[in-house]
């Protein structure tokens, strides 16, 4: 057993760890990544870029086979090659997979060490049966995996999550999506607008992270126009028949149904990989789910030297938050045990479907009734929104009534990913609406639709601040 010191020791390899990697060595520690499995980040291997890659395989098929409301035409019918188009998935994916990997290998030799790292004590980490690692603060930046539920497990290899998508060589004929959040939202309309037959099940109503009923009963009538989808579905039995799976489920019309899928598609959520590390040796306090309470603004663990950043502490599963994570984890730990709180960006979340889903701030959900006015818009008479044929959802912005200072906002609809960064650069600025409505709006642009938003929670401020000016 060979014995390595070093001052701050990460735990995974990915956005969160290199993050920390990088920030503990900026600040002149010395510093040793561990890693398990291959290099590559999540999003580049399993998440982000490969689900975008496949969503605009599925755009261009959308919109060759739909263009005859603009009259334009195609002669014949718009072909599908699954081989072609997974192909192209996995070529780019893996592109962006060698980016990362040219990263690590860029990497010291002697800051890098490979195997499954447990926990001996709060600072003693013993690697696979080769190497025992004295630190004096250690980064959990372990990540997630698709949790499956126990029932699904009987389904056996018919059974895949987004990790698996993203290896087939070829589209199946048809799969059923259980959960319509991030996940099964973004692939199955993707694979349903590829020529897959797709089923969405959800449960109690939730449908991509939208809390405001509102906006989400825009967005789910938006989807059901296109594809299968029932976010309270009654799913009465799913059983293996060979080598598909039979779904008996009560349909949209009350009528009970049995359908046969090639796969199951399981997006019901993800589990922190922290099962593995042996943290009862540790002196952490763990949750419910057995993730170790941290403070989300310095990522330290209670008051030890352990840290812990991105996937790993099931907070804000995002990119960006991962590496905002890890590099105020990796700083922490190079300082420890000076900790100091870290900036924590203006919450954005986007769903890139087809109407895109935002939710940016304060959500709905989390509003308390009385101190906010909602300004609305919806997009189905928004100009550029009809001129594109993308009039479809709805855009809901919340301000505080008293001082009219922005809050955030549910959307649901055409450049969301666009919108939700204006929101959040606002946001982030403390912005009221009387200011942001001062910004420049150009014509015609989807961004106008915001506008008729913020003027609405405008027209809705004035009115709650006049009883107080007249009693003034």
């Amino acid at each position: 057993m060979k014995t390595l010191h070093t001052d701050v020791a990460v735990i995974g390899a990915g956005t969160a760890g290199l993050g920390a990697y990088r920030a503990a060595i900026a600040a002149g520690k010395r510093a040793l990544l561990i890693e398990a499995g291959q290099y590559g980040t999540t999003c580049a291997r399993v998440g982000c870029m490969p689900s975008k890659l496949l969503i605009a395989a599925a755009e261009a098929a959308h919109t060759a086979a739909h263009g005859a409301p603009f009259g334009v035409h195609i002669d014949g019918t718009v072909r599908v090659d699954g081989r072609e188009v997974m192909a192209r998935v996995r070529r780019e994916r893996d592109r962006f997979v060698g980016f990362v990997v040219e990263g690590v290998e860029s990497i010291p030799a002697q800051d890098k060490l490979l195997g499954y790292a447990r926990f001996v004590s709060d600072t003693v980490l013993r690697v696979d049966d080769h190497t025992e690692v004295h630190a004096a603060s250690v980064v959990i930046a372990t990540g997630s995996s698709p949790a499956v539920p126990p029932p699904f497990k009987a389904l056996g290899d018919r059974v895949v999550v987004n990790d698996d998508v993203f290896y087939w060589d070829d589209l199946p004929r048809s799969v059923a999506v259980f959960g319509p959040g991030v996940i099964g939202l973004e692939l199955g309309q993707a694979l349903a607008r590829l020529g897959v037959r797709v089923r969405v099940f959800g449960i109690s109503g939730s449908l991509g992270g939208l809390s405001d009923p509102a906006v989400r009963d825009s967005a789910r009538k938006a989807f059901q126009e296109e594809f299968y989808l029932d976010p309270d579905a009654r799913v009465i039995d799913s059983v293996r028949e060979g080598d598909a799976v039979k779904v008996r489920y009560v349909g949209l019309d009350n009528t009970e149904r049995t359908e046969s899928f090639d796969y199951v598609l399981v997006a019901t959520g993800r589990r922190a990989n922290v099962g593995g590390l042996d943290l009862k040796n540790t002196t952490l306090k763990l949750n419910p789910a057995g993730v170790p309470e941290y403070d989300r603004y310095t990522m330290q663990a209670g008051k030890s030297s352990i840290f812990i950043a991105g996937d790993a502490n099931s907070d804000v599963p995002l990119l960006h938050e991962a590496a905002d994570e890890g590099r105020i984890a990796g700083q922490n730990a190079a300082h420890y045990p000076h900790v100091t709180p870290g900036q924590r960006r203006a919450p954005m979340a986007v769903v890139f479907s087809d109407p895109q889903i935002g939710v940016v701030g304060t959500p709905y959900s989390r509003l308390h009734e009385g101190s906010y006015v909602t300004g609305q818009v919806d997009f189905g008479n928004q100009g550029r929104s009809r001129v594109m044929l993308k009039n479809k959802g709805r855009l809901h912005v919340y301000a505080d009534r008293a001082s009219g200072r922005f809050l955030g906002a549910e959307m649901a609809g055409p450049s969301v990913e666009h919108l939700a960064h204006l929101l959040a650069w606002a946001l982030q600025q403390g912005l009221t609406i009387d200011a942001m409505l001062e910004m420049p709006f150009y014509h015609p642009v989807v961004e106008e639709g915001l506008r008729t938003a913020l003027r609405d929670a405008q027209a809705k401020l004035n009115e709650a601040r006049a009883p107080l000016a007249a009693a003034a």
